[in-house]
């Protein structure tokens, strides 16, 4: 199983002049605000504090590049926050864009609430993955909070919302550490083609 021994802030980026291009694969986090993207970056890491966690959703205005060793991982601006402005909202989407338009990454982990259905947001972001040919592994987070069961049936309906299969969705949890070993596993499969590519 892929070890993570390395895990470093690189840069926030405003705009395609901060994009990072390497050889090294790239993959971004994406998930609305408050969906714990810092907390499953930090759980990935093994790090307390790599990425910041807020209590304010909405705090993440950049793309924020960590590298990770053997890949690079790019935490996209959470989305579907209600009190920002429809500007700033605007902008937040031209930086998307320009993302993967300039530094598409080589997968997404597209991240959801276990304990709500994907919202339109979360539809959204996974249909413009689709659009674009870019792969992503829906992660379910927040699994400490529901039973197994429920946790079965909820994976379920994310995969059915996002029309993807079961198996692309990802179960986790940052409290427990569950799903890290499945999602590390996933890494070094990218990491893989990446290489042999």
């Amino acid at each position: 199983m892929l070890k993570i021994t390395k895990a470093e802030y690189i840069c926030g980026a405003a705009d395609r002049s901060g994009f990072i291009i390497s050889a090294k694969p790239i993959i971004a986090v994406s998930g609305r605000s408050n969906v714990g993207k810092s907390s499953f970056i930090n759980m990935l890491a093994g790090r307390k504090k790599l990425a910041r966690v807020s209590k304010d959703p909405g705090r993440t205005r950049l793309i924020n590049y960590f590298d990770l060793g053997e890949f690079i991982l790019a935490d996209l601006p959470g989305y579907g926050y209600a009190k920002v402005s429809a500007a700033e909202k605007a902008k937040w989407a031209a930086m998307l864009e320009d993302f993967f338009a300039v530094s598409p990454p080589d997968h997404v982990f597209a991240l959801c609430d276990c304990r709500h259905n994907p919202t339109a947001d979360d539809v959204n972001m996974t249909e413009f993955l689709y659009y674009k040919v870019i792969p992503f592994t829906v992660i379910a987070t927040k699994a400490d909070k529901l039973s197994r069961a429920q946790l079965s049936k909820s994976a379920q309906a994310i995969a059915t919302v996002l029309k993807c299969g079961r198996a692309d969705v990802v179960v986790t949890s940052s409290q427990t550490g569950q799903g890290l070993e499945q999602t590390l596993n996933i890494i070094e499969k990218i990491i893989s083609l990446k290489n042999n590519s």
